[in-house]
């Protein structure tokens, strides 16, 4: 693999380097220093980067700090049940080697552009919001999508920075079995 992942820690690292071989980068925790950020920017400019870390409020908060300083990361996700130890830590370093390896292949790219022609209005309709049911529904097709459950505020962003397209989510709802209950649009 020729881009280089940045994890969490030390023993995310590990998994990461076990399960593919990759290069890592670690943010050492959530408060990502100015050298951490200056090593990231000089490794997305030399091989690219692929941004791995929980699925949970800490990893996202160092998702957010990352991709926000760095344009141009790709963003692997994990299932917050594949990264899960039975007494319910949640971990990178938790998951198995084919579940990192997922992720990995299905990162995606930071478009920052504004591709995308979904409208807030599409997700509402589609119930991936305001519904008492939206949770289940955006767990299913952030599966299908490959970034996992996020809410609702995540789940928009995301469609946005990955440039997804109605097309796309419509696929996605189809996929989970949700499109007969979502107003297709346009």
């Amino acid at each position: 693999m020729r881009e280089i992942v940045v994890v969490e820690g030390k023993n995310d690292a590990a998994a990461v380097r076990r399960a593919s071989g990759a290069d890592t980068l670690e943010t050492n925790g959530s408060a990502v220093d100015e050298d951490v950020l200056r090593r990231i920017e000089l490794a997305c400019r030399r091989r690219g980067v692929i941004l791995l870390f929980d699925p949970d409020y800490a990893g996202e908060k160092i998702r957010r700090t990352v991709a926000s300083r760095v344009p141009g990361c790709r963003h692997a996700f994990l299932k917050p049940e594949e990264a899960r130890r039975a007494d319910g830590k949640i971990g990178v370093e938790y998951a198995s080697d084919e579940a990192i390896r997922r992720a990995l292949a299905s990162a995606r790219a930071d478009g920052r552009k504004p591709d995308s022609d979904v409208r807030w209005d599409d997700v509402l309709a589609a119930g991936l919001a305001g519904r008492p049911d939206s949770a289940a529904r955006r767990r299913a097709v952030g599966d299908a999508l490959g970034w996992g459950y996020c809410n609702s505020k995540q789940f928009w962003r995301r469609i946005q920075m990955f440039g997804i397209r109605k097309d796309e989510l419509f696929r996605a709802l189809e996929t989970c079995g949700l499109a007969e209950t979502a107003v297709k649009a346009p």
